[in-house]
């Protein structure tokens, strides 16, 4: 892994490189085959929350979302890893209802918001974060969505349990490959592992969705273009997910996951991105894929929120830059 892992960015502090970020990155075309890739893209890897498109895939296609009348909001909220501001936390309390839960039902953990409002409107009320604040609370109100539409059992993340074959099965067709095994995320979900060339492929497959008329397809494009026209469900304001959706105008989808993992669809190329910084740091995460977007044409440069996560300022706590982040690749 580390051996065949290529330098990705850099760090400069002054006039000397203070830090190094190294991984792997490939971009696929939608036949499966390698339009470009940096390391190794057969390197096995959980691509944690970057895949959720993929989790929610069965939601869509399965009748459930339909079913109970999710709006495209709904379903950019069940692909995000949001801030837990208050259009993200009012949404999943609403969605709750209407399926007759509650948080309590929700097997993520409490989480503090990341969304600087709602962390003071907590404090304020002298109340704790719940289950509704995690990033991960839109995912399992999809999650629990699919299992009332299938009549299952409540412990949705079960390894065993039909939402979670579901999602196993979403996995591998759109990688075209068989998870060698899962871990348990952040978020208590199993999360399987796969090849990054698989995780790009299925970007890949997502990003081509248009050309295809069978019901995974056409749940993958209602997927996309949920995530496409609400990118601050998605994240949130100040994310790099959110920001980027907006400043490429609605030519490419963005998730982050956890360690480093980043994703793209790229649906007028028909192409999917995969990439992973080895140590897992999400300042180079966002610099690379910033840089291999820009490279592939889909973000301008120019644009000063592409400037901002493709050459990021270092500030120390007095405001003072003392230094950058610089992109190897492109």
């Amino acid at each position: 892994m580390f051996n065949s892992a290529v330098e990705l960015c850099e760090v400069w502090r002054g006039s000397l490189k203070e830090s190094l970020h190294v991984g792997h990155a490939v971009v696929v075309d939608s036949s499966g085959s390698i339009v470009k890739s940096w390391g190794d893209p057969e390197q096995i890897f959980f691509s944690r929350s970057s895949s959720k498109m993929i989790q929610a895939l069965p939601l869509v296609s399965s009748g459930a979302a339909d079913k109970f009348g999710l709006s495209s909001q709904h379903i950019a909220l069940a692909c995000a890893s949001h801030n837990a501001a208050n259009i993200h936390t009012v949404l999943v309390e609403k969605w709750l209802l209407e399926l007759g839960l509650s948080a309590s039902d929700l097997c993520c953990g409490p989480q503090t918001p990341r969304d600087r409002d709602a962390k003071i409107d907590l404090f304020k009320a002298n109340l704790k974060p719940c289950r509704i604040h995690n990033n991960c609370s839109g995912k399992h109100s999809g999650f629990l969505t699919l299992t009332k539409h299938l009549g299952a059992g409540a412990n949705y993340v079960s390894i065993d349990h039909p939402v979670q074959k579901a999602c196993l099965e979403a996995y591998e067709m759109t990688t075209n490959e068989i998870s060698p095994g899962f871990g348990i995320d952040g978020c208590s979900a199993p999360n399987h592992a796969f090849t990054l060339k698989g995780i790009a492929k299925a970007m890949a497959w997502f990003a081509d969705a248009k050309s295809r008329s069978d019901t995974s397809s056409k749940s993958a494009v209602r997927i996309i273009d949920a995530m496409l026209r609400y990118p601050e469900l998605v994240a949130g304001e100040g994310r790099a997910c959110t920001e980027l959706m907006r400043a490429a105008q609605g030519k490419v989808a963005l998730k982050t996951g956890a360690e480093g993992f980043f994703v793209a669809i790229i649906p007028e190329k028909k192409m999917g991105v995969a990439l992973k910084v080895l140590d897992g740091a999400t300042r180079a995460s966002e610099c690379v894929i910033a840089s291999i977007l820009v490279g592939l044409g889909v973000l301008n440069p120019a644009n000063p929120i592409v400037e901002k996560y493709l050459q990021p300022s270092i500030l120390n706590w007095d405001g003072l830059k003392t230094g950058f982040i610089k992109p190897l690749i492109m």
